[in-house]
């Protein structure tokens, strides 16, 4: 009984986050809920019911910390260039004998230089930037040879121009190994609340979320594929514009109002990523997912895009490996991610 203690109390605390931020999906602190590492990206951005020791994945599913990860050292760099925006991490873990398997992370966000204007839209030349950064301090434990659990500490900060904002907020996840290669995983992101901002004093929410992951590895092919279900604390996750909508009508000039089974269905598919993780050999991964729901709420009807979709490959070189992820978002750009991941044990 003594295993299920654990499990038990971190589930409760999962749930009752449920009703302290079930209208919060998205905040003002976007470096909480943005995924950086390459491989982390190109499978869906989401908590990885993963635990091959890669500590790419730790960021995002704390309870994937393990003694496999001791000793890595994971950076990740973030290039938009039609955005002039760029993002940087660095991440590090080390098992203690007594205390458990712990990893650190520090991810900065640059959004570029933004013109100041008057509010009579005088434009003089002149610029400020606007940056964001989390600092992570991870724990996870493996309670037995099917479940492990795991909590991220993070502290969240802003730049606008001379302004600043701070947050504080924790993560808690626990994953189960079945049987027949199937693992699943539940995570609470974002559970915490602001400590102070100097530019509008105003109270912002976390970017609250409660997601759950599967993983299958096939037992006949080297591919492992994934299906994520997020945000399971808000049911609509759909952006209601009547003007660029698949339900106007440009020759009525009027928005049709879906039937009510139409919008349960597109609910339900906003809410689940899918992704697949190919091995060619021993030193080739290719990886690719499509998330629905960025899909239907940053896709143009009149022009359709690959928005949705992220891919990349991974390239072990002995002591090494290096990944690459595209994801497109939306229809202005699509960012590249650079992760390179280092075992320094075996050097």
């Amino acid at each position: 009984m003594k295993l299920h203690h654990p499990l038990l109390g971190l589930l409760i605390v999962m749930f009752l986050t449920l009703d302290i931020n079930a209208q919060v999906t998205n905040g003002t602190y976007r470096s909480l809920t943005d995924a950086n590492s390459a491989r982390v990206v190109a499978l869906g951005g989401l908590p990885l019911a993963i635990h091959d020791g890669d500590l790419q994945t730790a960021t995002f599913n704390p309870s994937a910390i393990s003694s496999a990860m001791h000793n890595q050292l994971v950076l990740s760099y973030v290039g938009d260039f039609n955005l002039s925006t760029n993002y940087a991490s660095a991440q590090y873990s080390r098992t203690f004998e007594k205390l458990g398997s712990f990893a650190a992370s520090v991810q900065y966000y640059n959004y570029g230089n933004m013109p100041y204007a008057s509010e009579g839209s005088y434009v003089d030349g002149s610029t400020f930037n606007v940056s964001d950064y989390s600092v992570t301090l991870g724990w996870g434990r493996e309670l037995s040879d099917k479940w492990s659990i795991g909590a991220n500490l993070k502290y969240a900060g802003l730049q606008f121009e001379s302004y600043h904002g701070g947050a504080i907020a924790v993560d808690v996840a626990t994953t189960y190994w079945a049987y027949s290669n199937w693992a699943f995983t539940l995570a609470a992101r974002n559970i915490g609340m602001q400590l102070f901002n100097d530019f509008d004093h105003r109270n912002a929410k976390l970017p609250f979320s409660l997601d759950f992951m599967a993983s299958k590895k096939l037992n006949h092919l080297p591919l492992t594929i994934y299906l994520a279900f997020d945000d399971i604390q808000q049911w609509d996750k759909t952006y209601l514009d009547t003007i660029v909508s698949p339900n106007y009508n440009p020759i009525t000039a009027e928005y049709e109002v879906p039937s009510k089974a139409s919008q349960f269905f597109t609910n339900l598919a906003c809410h689940i990523v899918v992704g697949g993780e190919l091995e060619l050999g021993k030193n080739l991964v290719l990886r690719a997912s499509y998330n629905y729901g960025t899909h239907y709420n940053m896709d143009v009807p009149q022009d359709r895009t690959l928005v949705g979709f992220s891919a990349g490959f991974g390239v072990k070189i002995k002591a090494f490996q290096i990944d690459y992820a595209r994801s497109r978002n939306n229809i202005v750009g699509s960012p590249n991610f650079l992760t390179l991941r280092l075992d320094l044990s075996k050097f």
